[in-house]
């Protein structure tokens, strides 16, 4: 099996060109993959596959050739990852897929604009973030509340008084699963000033990572929520490095760093 290894702002992923969907990846040989000891290492995999070869999304494959079928670390499915669909696009180019510029890339959460830019960051249109209420988490035993947003996969952003740097989050944070049936992702963070954000996440199925695109739109929508103007330009920061999160009325946007850093043959067996 042919690999590639890219990351955006730390958080990694494994590359598995697949464009005609022959490969059979069951959850096991995933999550093996993903394993940081027994495998490659990664927060989550990446297969590249051509739209109409996947009838779950084929209807987007008259917008977006590629499909980004992303899974978790620990092999579970997800709705969009917006780091990833950085590095995917940057992939994408580099291997000649699409030309360098403006494409769409398709997503269980709907397709997806992506440009590169002239620095080289990557700007993805995330869609609109939508706000469908309040919840709670608790972390070492302090509970924390925050919005319940959904960026085409579910998030729960907490402002929180505490420092970020401070949480133990080696252990999955509380959450309502009446409110979050299929798990959630869950972001801890610190406003500071009116246009920047420091967070930490812990995401469902992968424990805490070092960045998460959809998180740092989810943060700052909540801190755009908290400082009562819910458009603009935002910085957030993650262990992994700094995201640009621009909101309008109508849609979010995620700029930031995507590379690729390894390629060459897998050799693992389910």
């Amino acid at each position: 099996m042919r690999f590639l290894k890219g990351h955006g702002t730390e958080n990694d992923f494994v590359i598995l060109p697949d464009p005609d969907g022959e490969l059979d990846l069951p959850t096991s040989l995933i999550a093996k993959i993903c394993d940081r000891r027994a495998g490659l290492g990664a927060d989550g995999l990446l297969r590249v596959v051509r739209t109409k070869q996947v009838p779950e999304v084929a209807d987007q494959a008259g917008d977006a050739e590629w499909f980004m079928d992303y899974r978790n670390s620990d092999g579970g499915m997800a709705e969009m990852c917006g780091n990833g669909s950085r590095v995917f696009a940057r992939y994408l180019v580099e291997a000649g897929l699409v030309a360098s510029g403006e494409f769409a890339v398709a997503t269980r959460g709907g397709t997806r604009k992506v440009k590169i830019e002239d620095t080289g960051e990557i700007t993805v249109d995330m869609g609109p973030a939508v706000v469908r209420g309040e919840s709670v988490t608790s972390v070492g035993g302090q509970e924390y509340q925050g919005l319940h947003i959904d960026v085409g996969n579910p998030h729960l952003a907490c402002a929180i008084g505490d420092p970020v740097t401070q949480l133990d989050l080696a252990h999955q944070p509380s959450f309502d699963p009446g409110v979050f049936p299929s798990g959630v992702n869950i972001e801890l963070f610190n406003a500071v000033g009116t246009s920047r954000a420091v967070m930490r996440v812990f995401e469902r199925g992968s424990g805490e990572t070092r960045s998460c695109g959809t998180g740092a739109v989810a943060t700052a929508v909540a801190a755009a929520a908290l400082s009562g103007d819910t458009t603009g330009t935002w910085t957030v920061e993650v262990p992994g490095g700094s995201l640009t999160v621009i909101l309008d009325h109508d849609t979010s946007y995620l700029r930031g760093p995507a590379v690729i850093i390894a390629a060459g043959d897998l050799m693992l067996a389910e």
